[in-house]
């Protein structure tokens, strides 16, 4: 059963095209990348999903209920920033408690819940260390575990990853996977890399000048490239970074 539905979405900005007649569904405990460049609308797109924006016209339907004009906080949902948003007055554990104090069902059991939740990212060790104290892998836990103990329907992430060093990249791939897992949660995840895409994604939706231009798997985007576009930013792409890791390996490249 879809648990987001996007129809017909379009917004202009300045009479440019940012989001051109926009549809597309997200399955209930799906994670789906939207992949492409800078520019090409992703942004747009999230920006308007999480109420931040609003579409020109179009509708986004959660579940069965229309929340195209609902405010950011009755939509269900939650983001993980690109630059994690973290106050910096406050340890790891008091942030993931506050995102529960304007939340009367669960700000009885903030602290437990919080504790819970740094546990299960991996930073029980780290639980009363403040932001400038943690790694940028680490901050993203606590950005995760936040967003987590608002208990949303879908989660957003927009570029979550691009400040963080690839080995880093590497273990918060495992761990976010491993988190959808085990809570079931919807996952949207914006991205301009084709390689993190493919490795954490159900499905790919594939933007450029503010269309869709594919949704597949992974495996139908690879074998099925629907036009030139997709074949150029997505499967060349992945062909030059093979053929750079297998120079590297070699030898060949230093």
């Amino acid at each position: 059963m879809e648990s987001l539905t996007v129809k017909n979405l379009n917004k202009r900005f300045e009479g440019r095209d940012a989001l051109c007649d926009i549809s597309f569904d997200v399955k209930g405990g799906e994670f789906l990348s939207i992949l492409g460049p800078s520019g090409c609308g992703k942004t747009t797109l999230l920006r308007i999903l999480i109420g931040l924006a609003y579409a020109d016209s179009g509708s986004i339907i959660l579940d069965g209920e229309d929340i195209t004009n609902a405010k950011p906080d009755k939509r269900g949902m939650g983001i993980v920033f690109q630059n994690y948003a973290l106050f910096e007055n406050m340890t790891a554990l008091k942030n993931v408690e506050y995102a529960m104090r304007f939340k009367p069902e669960l700000k009885e059991k903030a602290h437990e819940t919080a504790l819970r939740l740094i546990e299960q990212v991996g930073l029980s060790d780290h639980k009363n260390k403040y932001p400038a104290e943690l790694s940028g892998g680490q901050m993203q836990r606590v950005a995760i575990a936040r967003t987590l103990a608002l208990n949303p329907k879908i989660i957003l992430l927009d570029e979550p990853m691009s400040a963080l060093d690839a080995a880093t990249r590497l273990t918060l791939r495992e761990e976010l996977k491993r988190i959808q897992a085990q809570y079931n949660t919807t996952m949207i995840y914006i991205t301009h890399d084709q390689e993190e895409a493919f490795a954490l994604s159900d499905r790919i939706m594939v933007m450029g000048n503010a269309h869709i231009h594919q949704i597949g798997t992974p495996e139908e985007i690879l074998d099925h490239p629907a036009d030139d576009y997709v074949r150029s930013f997505v499967i060349d792409n992945i062909n030059k970074k093979i053929a750079s890791l297998m120079k590297y390996a070699s030898g060949g490249e230093k």
